[in-house]
Parts: structure tokens; sequence; C-alpha cells
């Protein structure tokens, strides 16, 4: 299925490339892939399916129990799938939800950088009970992208795309089709009810680089100094760009906290699906409470086979993704810190989750995350002869005090969800729902009145945010080798 962005993915085959580690990334030494043996320009199904296999052998988490006998004669996205060990709920509760394969490495790579072809209006999908009519609704929109140009705001309700209203049968081409202009039909809440109205507004998809850092804030209540921040991918800077640009804006932001004071903090990772290791690392060294580069942030277990060339090669060190020490670090100013989620917290946002719990109290406010305790790496072929990219999985996480509990997700400390039939305000108003109800927790005096949730059985079918990052991923550098030389 092609999806609505166009994403760019690309990967790095490990056979023949190096790989990124989708568990969130970890800066290791440069990778020197493993040489292509195809020496043809032209090459064939069986010789992809080849350098699939020899690298799912080796990295793939669950290598054991990979066929021993795998179909090469499958085309090479059957051939990937058929080595998985895929999730089940009864037969395979420890199984494979996230790796995946893709024809265009270089696409990967874009992708998984916050580079994709958008129209910059991220949303999520409902189904009312008893019907098969389909709503959107628009969580946030890209500062300048087309979609905030036209006025698409948080909260704004669509029900028809390019003239036809949207349905079960067809949301999934209208929406994640291969067109790239779009007009959305909107409709409005009326006396917690949606109502469809006349109104509509086109927008055309563009390639364009996300800013992960939506917004950040300030709030001064009570004898309370609050540091607010939406955050919603792990991105340590622009594609191609080798300066880690949004990473040092993160770091300017919490100057800015530190110099202000800040005491309590509020950490919006709601729509954040994943990213990069190396960034989450980054985020967590400035939040966590007495941590520096002698601190355990995480601990990668792979797989059996090649955990101890790994460490006979590199030291049981590699094994360990260590805070930093920063300067403009706020975490001796706190105790706790909040953090706002939805399922689609993800990835990197749960292993700052649990990266922090050793160090701090973590209190979770919205609905249950993702549980995503993983990681991959990106494989691609170094001599660009395979023009494939894979991202398997090929690690799991621990925290310093070896939990990895949460491939459930992380069950909220307080429950709230985010309904088709509720009035959204916008990021940084403090009486929206999840921002209100932290300030309370952390004031005990309340912005705005905690009303009971509107009957609502309506379903959420999908989001935008899925085709982020490949799909809630995190993932990291991988190491080279001596034997892959």
């Amino acid at each position: 299925m092609i999806q609505r962005r166009e994403w760019r993915f690309s990967l790095c085959l490990i056979a023949a490339g190096a790989f990124l580690m989708t568990s969130c990334k970890k800066e290791v030494d440069s990778v020197t892939p493993q040489p292509s043996t195809i020496s043809t320009s032209s090459v064939s199904d069986q010789e992809v399916n080849r350098w699939i296999l020899e690298n799912m052998r080796d990295y793939y988490y669950w290598n054991d129990k990979i066929p021993a006998s795998p179909n090469t004669t499958l085309k090479p996205a059957e051939f990937f799938k058929s080595l998985l060990y895929s999730w089940d709920a009864t037969a395979r509760p420890d199984g494979d939800r996230f790796s995946w394969i893709q024809e265009s490495a270089d696409e990967l790579k874009a992708s998984l950088n916050g580079e994709s072809k958008t129209d910059g209006m991220e949303f999520q999908l409902y189904r009312p009970a008893g019907t098969d009519d389909i709503y959107g609704k628009v969580l946030y929109t890209h500062p300048g992208s087309p979609a905030a140009q036209a006025g698409i705001k948080r909260g704004d309700i669509f029900y028809k795309v390019n003239g036809q209203k949207l349905t079960s049968a067809n949301y999934s081409q209208l929406l994640y089709g291969d067109g790239s202009t779009f007009t959305y039909g909107f409709a409005k809440l009326q006396d917690g009810k949606v109502v469809t109205t006349d109104e509509s507004k086109t927008v055309t998809a563009v390639v364009r680089q996300e800013n992960p850092i939506l917004m950040d804030t300030v709030y001064t209540i009570a004898d309370k100094t609050i540091g607010y921040f939406v955050y919603n991918q792990f991105v340590p800077g622009p594609n191609g760009s080798t300066v880690n640009t949004y990473d040092n804006q993160l770091d300017a932001i919490f100057g800015k906290f530190k110099a202000k004071g800040v005491n309590e903090l509020i950490i919006d990772f709601r729509y954040n699906p994943g990213g990069y290791v190396t960034s989450a690392t980054n985020l967590a060294s400035l939040i966590g409470r007495g941590v520096d580069q002698s601190k355990v942030f995480a601990r990668k277990e792979w797989n059996k086979t090649l955990t101890p060339e790994l460490e006979k090669q590199y030291g049981k060190d590699f094994f360990f993704d260590y805070f930093k020490t920063k300067a403009n670090n706020i975490g001796g100013n706190l105790n706790r810190v909040y953090v706002l989620t939805t399922r689609r917290t993800a990835s990197a946002s749960e292993l700052v989750i649990n990266g922090l719990r050793p160090f701090m109290t973590v209190t979770t406010i919205g609905a249950t995350t993702y549980g995503k305790n993983v990681g991959s790496i990106t494989l691609d072929d170094k001599n660009k002869k395979i023009k494939w990219g894979m991202q398997p999985i090929v690690s799991k996480s621990f925290n310093a005090l070896g939990q990895s509990d949460y491939s459930a997700g992380f069950t909220p400390s307080i429950k709230i969800d985010e309904l088709l039939t509720q009035d959204w305000k916008q990021f940084g108003d403090i009486n929206e729902i999840m921002l209100s109800e932290a300030i309370y927790q952390i004031t005990g005096a309340r912005t705005a009145r905690r009303a009971a949730a509107p009957q609502e059985s309506a379903t959420v079918i999908s989001s935008s945010i899925t085709q982020k990052a490949g799909g809630s991923n995190m993932f990291d550098k991988a190491p080279v080798l001596e034997t892959h030389q």
C-alpha cells in the first residue's frame, strides 16, 4: 500500500552495509559494512534474498527462530517476512511486531530523519459504533506546512477527502494512497455530537523536514516554576546534516529552563513514535537527577551468537548507553517528571521513561503507551548494488535496574483519553485536558474544571503518526564486526 506521505526510507543492509538501530540510537564507530557478494549491475531476487538471509542470521534478535531452509524463490519482501518470528497474542506473545524491509534504502534513511512528502497535518481516525463512517481529528499541524497555512489546526474534524465521504472501505486509499492534493471536508462539534458542514480546505503535499520540537514554555503557578515542551520525534538534526541542530535546540530550551529556575517538568510525548537513541540519551541527560557519564541510561541485549563477538571486539561497555554530563541539566531542581502519553507514545519515548525511572519519579498521564522495548538497525548495501534496505529488530532494552517490563506499554498513573467528541484545546493552553491535569498534580490547584468524559463509543482505527520513523521505531548505528569487513 502506498503511504499518504510517500515516506523516503533508507536502510543499511549488513551483509553489505551499515546499520542503524531502531531501539533509539547509539553512536559507535562509523560503520564499514561487509562487502557485497554481488558483482553484477543487475541483481536478481535470489541474490537479494541471499543478502537478506546472511544479515538476518547474523543480527536478528530472534536469529535462532529463522527457518533452517527458507524458500529463496520468494520475492524479497515476502522472503524477509518468511524469516520473522512474527508476533501472535497467543502463540508468540514475545514475537516480532516491528521489523520491516523497503525497496529503497535511501528513502528509509530520509524518513528516519523526519523528512517526508506531507501536507503537514497529523491526524487520528475514529469509527463510531454501529457505522462504517470514518472521522478524522487533527492532532497537530507542522508549523509553516501547507496544512498550517490553510488554517487547519489541532481539534479540527474532517469527514470527506476529495469529495468522498470517508468510510471503512475507502479511507486507506483516500488518505494513504498515491495522491498529493487533498481537499478536506470539515465537521464540527455541536452539543457533544459531530455535525457535518460545507466547509472545505485544499492542501498539496510537499517534501519537507519536520522540526520535532513543536513548542516550549514556562509557567509560574503558585510557588512552582513549570517547564513544558512538546517533542514529536527523536531526531538529532535535519536529514543529511552533520550538525545536531534539534538536539542543540533542546539543550538551549533546557538552558532557558535552568535560567528561569524550573523546578517541575512536563514532557509532552503523546504523539512521539520514537527515533534515535542518541537523541533519547541527550534528552534524558538534560532531565535526570544526579546523572552523568558514569550512570547507565540503558543496556542492550543482543542475540546469543552475536553477543560474544561484540564483547570480544568492543568490550562490555558496548552494550550500555550512558548518560551524558550536560551543563543545562535541571535534574538538581527536580524530584519527579510528568509525561503526557497516548497509544502513539512509543519506542524512544518509552526508552526515556524507562531510563529515568531509576533516578526519579516518572508519572505518566494519558493513555497506555505503545509498548516497544526492542530496537532495530538500518542495513543497506555499501556498494549500492542492492537497493533494498531493512530494519530488523536486533536488541532488547533494559534500564539501570535491569527493568524491561513495558512490552505491553506503560499504564498511565492518571488515565485520560482524547475522544472524538471532546473539545480539544491547543498545545500550551493551561486548560488543555492533559496539560491541565499535570498542572493540577503539581500545584494542587485546577486551571480548568475536570469535566466527565463524554459518552462515546467511537473506536480509534488509524493514525498518521504510525507512519513516522518507519512505524514506532528507535534506531542506532551498528558495530563493525571484524569478520564482516
